[in-house]
């Protein structure tokens, strides 16, 4: 019996790690995105890990993603994005919007 308990832990361990959202990481450093563009798969969830490596705030923006999140100087933020349809969809930091833009670009 312990061994079908176990078996079925692992399928839902295993269940849960493929339903999982695709991870992309960005970076704020200079008031400025790396990367600047993100190719996502359209159609899916994904999570954008960001890391502010200013020590001044930040403000990831975006109108066609509907964000406003706030990052603190050395700070980090998980951003949730989607599912998006096919096409792209920029952003900026707010408080440096001439050096810091972006776009997701969802295929």
């Amino acid at each position: 019996m312990s061994r079908l308990f176990a078996a079925l832990l692992m399928g839902v361990a295993l269940a849960t790690w493929a339903a999982a959202e695709p991870e992309f990481k960005l970076a704020i450093e200079k008031h400025a995105f790396t990367p600047d563009r993100i190719e996502v798969p359209a159609g899916k969830k994904v999570k954008l890990l960001v890391e502010n490596r200013d020590a001044t705030p930040a403000e990831f923006e975006s109108a066609l993603l509907k964000i406003e999140k706030v990052i603190p100087g050395k700070g980090n933020a998980t951003i949730f994005v989607g599912p998006l349809t096919p096409g792209e969809y920029p952003f900026a930091d707010e408080y440096n919007a001439k050096s810091a833009k972006g776009v997701v670009v969802a295929k």
